[in-house]
């Protein structure tokens, strides 16, 4: 079940880093708050698929549902809870309000990655009584 996969964590890495700058650097009203939510959750199946052999749809939902978790726990002000409301990297990291167009852009970050999974996996030639021959 454990599986080291290259290429997915090169994905996660730039993802990451990626994230890191829309975080930092970008302070707009919609590539840090939806484009950055929409590249979370693709990162978070990237992370899950560099180092565990599951099937692309599995990974898709449990990242969608971390991703759902911690917009979640932004509803319940656990950083205020916690008394790290003040903390900048707790707010960057964990996010600092709840918004419900963030669970749309979350949604929309797992089903690109569903999307692009079957569209890079081969298809498979058909076969049976129907199959044509090829030539």
């Amino acid at each position: 079940m454990l599986r080291f996969r290259k290429s997915y964590f090169l994905l996660a890495s730039g993802l990451f880093l990626l994230e890191v700058f829309i975080a930092l650097r970008l302070h707009d009203r919609f590539v840090r708050p939806y484009v950055g939510d929409f590249l979370a959750t693709i990162f978070l199946y990237c992370l899950v698929m560099s180092v565990v052999r599951v099937p692309a749809g599995r990974a898709a939902a449990g990242a969608l549902l971390v991703s759902y978790l911690v917009e979640g726990l932004q509803y319940l002000d656990l950083l205020t809870y916690l008394g790290w409301q003040h903390s900048r990297l707790a707010r960057t990291v964990l996010g600092s309000h709840f918004e419900w167009p963030d669970l749309l852009a979350y949604t929309l970050g797992a089903l690109a990655v569903v999307a692009a999974e079957r569209a890079r996996r081969p298809r498979a030639a058909p076969t049976g009584p129907d199959a044509r021959p090829t030539s």
